[in-house]
């Protein structure tokens, strides 16, 4: 007998009104941004609609949690480099990539992220040396450099000349960085 099917829990409507205030529909109430950036750490899936409009801005609003996050001080996880170099993508021929490599780079952190923390966990408990998570980290840096590599616009594996990739190149260069992510994954 086979199992009945699960569909997939729709994400919780989210409406953000002229006066900013954000309405959660689920429970009928007000949230703030704090409120939903712990939905998204609890892993619950919702959609922000502008309630005038009826406009999707769920990316706005999570990149509105990212900034005031980042500007609580603390812990910072966008180094100044990294958004330097984000920003130099708008408008550039690769910047239709990088929402992909990000993606890509992000699932492969996530599914490392239990065997990170397990390894910490045991190298602080005394019971394993750090080998294992050194292991994983020269992994992650070699996926790292190889991806940088191939955002390079002058990288010079494509000739003396150093001239920039072509798109089939890069397509190629992304489809080896998802294997390298996939064999990760499996090393588990």
């Amino acid at each position: 007998m086979s199992e009945p099917e699960t569909s997939p829990k729709a994400p919780i409507t989210i409406k953000k009104y002229a006066n900013r205030r954000l309405y959660n529909t689920a429970t009928s109430s007000y949230v703030t941004l704090d409120h939903l950036s712990q939905m998204v750490k609890d892993g619950d899936d919702f959609v922000v609609y502008d309630a005038k409009s009826g406009e999707d801005i769920t990316r706005s609003v999570l990149t509105q949690i990212i900034v005031e996050e980042e500007g609580k001080g603390g812990q910072n996880l966008l180094p100044i480099s990294f958004l330097r170099q984000l920003i130099g993508f708008y408008g550039d021929s690769l910047g239709g990539l990088v929402p992909r490599y990000l993606d890509y780079s992000m699932q492969s952190f996530s599914r490392n992220e239990q065997q990170m923390r397990d390894y910490m966990r045991n190298a602080l408990e005394g019971m394993f040396p750090f080998n294992p998570f050194e292991e994983m980290s020269k992994q992650n840096m070699n996926f790292v450099e190889s991806a940088m590599k191939m955002f390079t616009p002058f990288y010079q594996a494509h000739g003396a000349e150093g001239g920039q990739p072509r798109a089939d190149e890069l397509q190629a260069r992304l489809d080896a960085l998802q294997q390298q992510i996939d064999s990760l994954s499996t090393k588990k």
